[in-house]
């Protein structure tokens, strides 16, 4: 039995199920010779021309471009670029109607051709056999060449396939109706398309190349025979007319009786399938350095008046092309893009010519009538026998209508090749073919989705078990490090406790040091305050006489003291008040004031006198000299100490009296005169009481020796500091006695209601003034009664003793 090799080279044929044979119209475009490139006014080229993706823009708008320049550059897998077809500018780059069943807008270059035709720089390689087959490839993919015959799969891509390829069939089958543009691309060019096949399998090293040709195309089979001459390994086959032979799993079956599995490829089998356009394209691209900027297009139909194939530039508008061969166009006139079994009608005419457009048909209604209105299936089972794929088309149809994705796809959907034989078939005029391919697109997108809700589970759950590794590694690095952490701590907490040891241990040896301090302190203090009440105590030895005397010379020394307080603030208050009147009775003021002093000059001049009286009563023996002496030295000291009380006491209340003394109105003459009649009433009053005081403070003039040697130390220890002190305690009994009158001044305008009812203060803010004055001339009189009335309590203790 013969093996398959031997089988194909004796020329052996197979046959597929189905198909069928509709009229071809093939004789109204194969006639003449193929029409050379028109240049349009505007060249639209689409970004993506092919299955799979584009590339990436390298131009913008304004650019000026030549004729083969790049215009996007590949990258990514399935993506090759696009060219210019001519030299021009590029006007716009802008979403434009795309040449495909769905017309949805595809991204597209708009080139201005300046009819100039300037190539750019080529790279021709005529010793192609001496690449290395990657460089090969690569030159094949940067000319950006497509399948030029069906669903357009990047050529690149079958190519560089790393199955072991067997055969390679070159598909000149061209079995659609009115689709000429192969045959005479054959008949014309068949030295290049044998280059390129040569090319392609020095790349892909398959035993046998076989070109398979429908046999109603006799003079292209001549011509591929006369150029395959020389070429044993290539065999060109003319297979029987039959619709879809041109299909690529049909072709394989009948060339070389192998089925493509379902969901499978050719390159599965060892079998790689390219039409005869590409071939010429790989010729061009290698040899001659040419990207893919053409190709040949059969424009035909009974409304074209020159029927033909012509070269016609990518990116043409349909539009251009028809008019070219003299289009004239009827009502409701369709143009399609394809053949007449797998071509779709176009929305617009100004869609552009793209690498797959093979066919423009303009037929009438008369060739072509509109399909009739759909009706519901007999079950002729006519579309069955007609499938080449041996699919149920009635089967599907009723999934595809009920949107059973999962059942179509059991039903093996995607075997279908679109190819409409069913439809042409149909007796109840039913679109099949259009079921499908909506059914189709919904399956994808679903399948769409679904690979992205998988992509997107497969994210999240990787990111969920980057997060559980980094958590799981965090809890492992804690619990390493949690040891150390552990010691660490301690140690921070034995320094702590430590440190804290030291403070308390510190703070009881400095508690006890403080305490010791304080306890030595006070028993100093307290020795001192002994030693201190024993020098002021004269001893309990001395004989009772003695301690008498030292009682009388006491007294006396006091009465002394208190005689020369009251003369100083008597004299202080003369000149307060003389500062604080104001400008306008400043007259009245100081004969005021000048009277009250005169009068308590008087009276301290008495005083005095009787004082000095009874010093030279006393002094009439050499004790009594002594015991004055220290009188006046303890008088002098007593004089000091309420001169500095009455000093602060001064700073305190000097505001508020001067405050106090605002007089502003006529009323204060007579205010004024009623204060001096106050003051001189006090003043003799003062000056009776004080007369009668000094009646009884004449000292005893016997003292004991003991007191003699204490007094006499005392002279002697403040006998050199007692002129300036004295000096001093008077200025402050001047400053106290002006303190004093005006004191008394503001009581006069208290009282002067009272002792001869003047008139009310000219003011609500005299009336507040006079009032604070009153209050304070009031507690400085009862401190002054309690003073005098203490100092006759001890006059007459004193009298007591001297008596006993």
């Amino acid at each position: 039995m013969d093996n398959l090799l031997n089988q194909i080279d004796r020329g052996v044929l197979w046959q597929y199920p189905g198909g069928i044979h509709p009229q071809t119209h093939k004789k109204l475009s194969n006639q003449t010779a193929i029409n050379q490139a028109i240049i349009p006014a505007l060249l639209t080229v689409p970004l993506k021309q092919h299955i799979g993706s584009h590339g990436t823009l390298i131009v913008n708008k304004g650019d000026v471009v030549l004729k083969g320049q790049p215009l996007t550059q590949a990258k990514g897998h399935w993506a090759v670029p696009v060219h210019a077809p001519t030299s021009g500018t590029i006007i716009d780059i802008a979403p434009n109607t795309s040449a495909h069943p769905s017309a949805l807008p595809e991204l597209s270059i708009m080139i201005e051709p300046d009819h100039q035709d300037t190539w750019t720089e080529l790279e021709p390689c005529p010793d192609w056999a001496t690449l290395e087959k990657d460089h090969l490839v690569e030159k094949i993919r940067l000319a950006g060449i497509s399948g030029m015959g069906g669903a357009g799969f990047a050529t690149y891509v079958k190519a560089q396939t790393q199955q072991n390829i067997e055969y390679l069939i070159i598909n000149g089958v061209e079995c659609e109706p009115y689709i000429t543009a192969d045959d005479r691309l054959m008949q014309e060019h068949a030295e290049q398309i044998i280059q390129g096949c040569l090319i392609l399998a020095h790349v892909l090293t398959p035993s046998r190349i076989i070109i398979g040709i429908e046999n109603d195309k006799p003079d292209a089979i001549a011509a591929m025979n006369a150029a395959a001459a020389n070429y044993p390994e290539i065999l060109v086959r003319a297979i029987p007319t039959k619709y879809p032979s041109g299909g690529e799993k049909q072709l394989i079956q009948v060339l070389t009786g192998r089925e493509v599995p379902s969901t499978k490829l050719p390159s599965d089998i060892g079998i790689v399938v390219q039409n005869v356009a590409t071939m010429f394209a790989i010729e061009q691209a290698v040899v001659c350095g040419k990207p893919l900027i053409e190709r040949v297009v059969t424009v035909t139909g009974q409304t074209i008046k020159q029927p033909g194939n012509a070269w016609v530039l990518l990116g043409t508008q349909v539009r251009d092309v028809l008019m070219a061969h003299q289009f004239e166009p009827e009502s409701d006139q369709r143009v399609i893009m394809g053949g007449p079994m797998m071509g779709f009608t176009l929305p617009t005419v100004r869609v552009p010519v793209i690498k797959t457009t093979n066919c423009l048909l303009a037929p009438n209604t008369i060739e072509m009538p509109f399909a009739g209105d759909e009706q519901a299936c007999i079950r002729c089972s006519a579309c069955a026998d007609a499938c080449p794929v041996s699919l149920l088309p009635q089967q599907l149809q009723w999934f595809a209508k009920s949107k059973e994705h999962d059942k179509l796809e059991e039903h093996n959907l995607f075997d279908c090749i679109e190819c409409g034989a069913c439809a042409y078939v149909c007796p109840s005029d039913i679109p099949l073919v259009q079921y499908y391919r909506v059914a189709k697109a919904e399956i994808k997108e679903a399948k769409a989705d679904k690979l992205k809700a998988e992509r997107a589970k497969e994210r999240f759950e990787a990111r969920n078990s980057r997060l559980e590794r980094e958590q799981a590694e965090r809890q492992n690095r804690h619990k390493r490090q949690a040891p150390r952490a552990t010691e660490q701590d301690k140690n921070k907490t034995d320094a702590v406790a430590a440190a804290l040891a030291r403070a308390k241990a510190k703070q009881q040896t400095e508690s006890a040091t403080s305490e010791e301090d304080f306890a030595a302190k006070r028993a100093q203090r307290k020795a001192e305050a002994r030693a201190y009440k024993e020098q002021k105590q004269p001893s309990n030895t001395a004989e009772a006489p003695s301690a008498d005397d030292k009682k009388s010379a006491v007294a006396a020394a006091i009465a002394r003291a208190k005689a020369k307080k009251l003369a100083a603030q008597e004299s202080d208050a003369s000149d307060a008040s003389n500062e604080a009147s104001p400008a306008a009775v400043d007259d009245k003021k100081a004969a005021v004031a000048a009277a009250i002093a005169r009068a308590k000059a008087k009276k301290l001049a008495a005083q005095e006198s009787d004082t000095s009286d009874a010093n030279n009563e006393a002094s009439q023996t050499p004790v009594d000299d002594k015991k004055a002496a220290v009188a006046a030295a303890i008088a002098r000291a007593k004089a000091k100490k309420l001169a500095a009380a009455q000093q602060s006491e001064s700073h305190t209340e000097q505001p508020k009296m001067e405050q106090a003394v605002e007089p502003t109105s006529e009323q204060d003459d007579k205010k004024a005169k009623v204060a001096a009649a106050i003051a001189r009433a006090k003043a003799k009053k003062l000056a009776a009481a004080q007369q009668s005081e000094s009646h009884t403070e004449q000292p005893n003039t016997e003292q004991p020796n003991t007191e003699q040697a204490n007094t006499e130390q005392a002279i002697e220890s403040t006998s050199e500091q007692d002129d300036k002190k004295t000096k001093v305690a008077a200025a402050i009994a001047r400053a106290k006695a002006k303190k004093l009158a005006a004191a008394q001044q503001s009581e006069a305008h208290t009282e002067q209601p009272k002792t001869e009812q003047a008139v009310e203060p000219a003011n609500e803010q005299d009336d507040k003034k006079a009032k604070i004055a009153a209050a304070i001339a009031r507690a400085k009189a009862k401190k002054l009664a309690a003073a005098q009335q203490a100092s006759q309590t001890s006059t007459h203790t004193n009298e007591d003793d001297s008596q006993s």
